[in-house]
């Protein structure tokens, strides 16, 4: 959704872009006018690509390699940018372990730090698998999956992506023409790996604070879980005035070109004025 990013946030001063990733949005940014945008991201290598990218801005682009929570206090911003979820170039690349279509480790960390998804599939008990499956991947055969990878790492450790995947499988079964039957489970797997959902909650507060008055949030999310964290923090947050009274959703021609894009949804809220004066 990057024309509707440029529309909230082109033009601005400094932005901050939490998930800077490959560096798209904050390429359009920059090319919008945006003085300068600071890039944060928790992965390496997303850091590297996205300086690579990047170097025609000049010190108009300062990367960071960061956590959401990280964010630095201090000096006020004109608008923050949260592209939430795992980006396109970590699912492509077998070797993060975050794809159940194809080969690789069970890692799914967005960044070095922390265990992989390997650790928790084989570590963690039954019904703290089962928990996790039903509240980040909303799996309504939470149980039936978590009983099915118990009784397959008594056998063996699961190791690869595909090895969880036919796990899952024989579990829930597969519809033809439905979704990957792993879907849910790899989504409920990276969500508790990174914690996302903690650091979202924890950072958005954080992210008000820094914006000067005026200065504009836009977060794209590509679930119901963050969604609902963004929609509440910028209801009760009174600071801020929501820009969105419905997420915005991509049009037709995106979801062709970008098939992920089909479940984003963009919100957006705008610091006021007079809370620089009660702050």
């Amino acid at each position: 959704m990057v024309a509707e990013v440029v529309r909230f946030l082109g033009g601005r001063g400094t932005v901050v872009d939490m998930t800077i990733g490959a560096g798209g949005h904050a390429e359009a940014l920059l090319e919008s006018g945006v003085e300068r945008v600071v890039g944060i991201d928790r992965d390496p290598v997303a850091i590297e690509l996205a300086k690579e990218r990047l170097s025609r801005f000049g010190p108009r682009f300062v990367p960071m390699r960061a956590r959401f929570s990280d964010m630095p206090a201090g000096n006020r911003v004109d608008g923050v940018l949260y592209d939430l979820g795992v980006s396109s170039m970590q699912l492509e690349r077998p070797e993060r372990g975050f794809s159940y279509r194809h080969a690789g480790p069970l890692d799914m960390r967005m960044g070095p730090e922390g265990p992989s998804a390997m650790e928790l599939v084989n570590r963690a008990p039954e019904e703290e698998l089962s928990r996790i499956l039903f509240e980040y991947g909303e799996e309504r055969r939470a149980r039936q999956v978590a009983a099915a990878i118990a009784r397959a790492r008594a056998r063996r450790p699961i190791e690869t992506t595909d090895e969880l995947a036919r796990v899952v499988a024989g579990a829930v079964g597969r519809r033809r023409g439905g979704p990957h039957p792993a879907r849910r489970t790899f989504q409920a797997l990276r969500i508790a790996v990174n914690r996302e959902l903690e650091e979202l909650a924890a950072s958005l507060p954080r992210t008000a604070g820094v914006l000067a008055p005026g200065g504009r949030v836009v977060v794209i999310s590509y679930h119901s879980l963050e969604d609902r964290i963004v929609k509440r923090f910028f209801i009760g947050e009174s600071s801020l005035e929501v820009l969105t009274k419905k997420p915005l959703r991509p049009g037709a021609a995106e979801t062709t070109r970008n098939p992920r894009a089909r479940s984003a949804r963009l919100r957006a809220a705008e610091r006021l004025e007079r809370a620089e004066e009660t702050a």
